[in-house]
């Protein structure tokens, strides 16, 4: 099994532990394929952002479809252009976001999602209210850290998150935490172990989702939505003559 994951900004570090945290989770036999959009944004921070990154990510996508990639994991948790995607692969592909959420769906009650700077907040919001578990999830809060400042600062980061797990727990009733960035990853055991509270990630619970439904024989449906784009010149389909 070939698993494709797409870091959907430019940040090579962020890139390499990402794929450094997936591969410990990963079944044997799994191989993974990493990549960035390296003409993207350094980060992902708000919509401009997001409407910058999608085009490239999705070129990313079919370059490794062509590879032979089994699945498509997109490491960013605004799940930015992720129905785009589904058009673009034939195979699957799994938003972080909605991963975690659904994770968090199957071993809390209620969570809460504790991401990078305010200005994410709606955007998340909308995901998890999209994704049908607006009501379970408690609150989205923000530590006030650029995405970028995680991997620069790691122990200051630890302990701003730990601090919100802290008040999650106790203000918003939240029995789990998913971390809203995909630059957060390499810190969910840490922060498990210190706060005492279930954390999950969102890069490899959409790895090991990706495994399962390729596992099963599953593939996108494109009877409806998320059939292949339509051709035309200058767009994703073969271009018309």
């Amino acid at each position: 099994m070939r698993i494709h994951i797409v870091n959907p900004n430019s940040s090579a570090g962020m890139t390499e532990q990402i794929g450094s945290v997936a591969a410990r989770y990963v079944s044997p036999g799994t191989t993974l394929d990493v990549t960035r959009a390296a003409a993207a944004p350094a980060s992902i921070e708000g919509y401009t952002d997001e409407a910058v990154s999608v085009p490239l990510m999705l070129e990313e996508i079919r370059g490794a479809e062509a590879r032979g990639a089994d699945a498509h994991v997109i490491a960013c948790f605004d799940d930015p252009g992720i129905a785009a995607a589904r058009e673009v692969a034939e195979k699957p592909v799994i938003g972080i976001c909605e991963a975690s959420v659904k994770v968090a769906l199957l071993l809390s009650s209620r969570f809460s999602v504790v991401t990078t700077l305010p200005r994410s907040i709606p955007i998340i919001e909308d995901l998890v209210e999209a994704y049908g578990a607006g009501r379970r999830c408690r609150r989205v809060r923000a530590i006030d850290m650029p995405v970028l400042a995680i991997e620069e600062n790691p122990e200051q980061t630890v302990r701003l998150l730990a601090a919100e797990i802290a008040v999650a727990r106790r203000e918003d009733g939240a029995e789990a935490i998913v971390l809203g960035c995909a630059g957060m990853t390499d810190l969910c055991n840490r922060l498990s172990a210190e706060t005492g509270v279930l954390v999950i990630d969102g890069v490899t619970a959409g790895v090991r989702l990706a495994e399962a439904v390729v596992g099963m024989g599953y593939r996108t449906s494109k009877l409806g939505a998320y059939a292949a784009p339509l051709a035309k010149a200058g767009g994703f389909g073969q271009a018309v003559a």
